[in-house]
């Protein structure tokens, strides 16, 4: 019988449902958000270093993303609206992922806490990586609303108008570029995106 539980508890992030107060055409969970995440953050570092001659790591930025919502296997998945609808609650929550960090990490052996620390609560020594992370988060979360709205479900109109207007917010050319070489390709059916198969 295994001692340590914490790729067990990992798989558990498909169960986790994100949108929990949305009506949604289509359930998405924080395991396929999360690979959705990691593919966007490592494409935004991968513009960063070709296009605009950066030097930020994408293999990493990719791996964080893969854990970034994962304390949500023991908090669930808090919609954004009440997660910063008040100081008092921002700073409740904050304390509660911080405590579920610790909960998971202490499911791994001693000497792999300190690799997977650094996943779970990145202390980024490029904190340029850090946004760029933050911002396929973002990108992410306006894919699923375009997807809604490309099934005729309206609900996801202010959500859309909100992600749009933090991606704006945050200034990043890298975002700017990803939108405008790649978003409206997911507005496309799979015949007009010319896949020949």
């Amino acid at each position: 019988m295994g001692s340590y539980h914490f790729f067990a508890i990992m798989s558990r992030m498909k169960y986790i449902n994100r949108w929990s107060l949305m009506n949604n055409t289509r359930l998405e969970n924080i395991s396929e958000h999360s690979l959705t995440v990691a593919i966007i953050a490592h494409a935004l570092c991968v513009i960063n270093n070709k296009k605009l001659g950066g030097s930020v790591n994408p293999e990493r930025a990719a791996a964080i993303a893969m854990f970034h919502d994962c304390t949500e296997i023991i908090t669930g998945d808090l919609p954004t609206p009440i997660k910063y609808s008040s100081k008092t609650l921002r700073k409740a929550y904050a304390d509660i992922e911080q405590e579920a960090s610790q909960q998971l990490l202490s499911t791994l052996p001693e000497y792999m806490r300190e690799e997977y620390e650094s996943l779970i609560v990145p202390e980024e020594e490029d904190p340029h990586l850090l946004r760029l992370v933050k911002a396929a988060d973002k990108l992410s979360a306006l894919i699923k609303c375009i997807e809604e709205e490309q099934m005729g479900n309206n609900e996801f109109k202010t959500a859309k108008y909100e992600s749009m207007k933090f991606l704006q917010k945050l200034g990043l050319e890298e975002v700017d570029i990803f939108m405008k070489d790649f978003l409206p390709s997911y507005l496309l059916s799979l015949d007009e995106q010319h896949i020949s198969l």
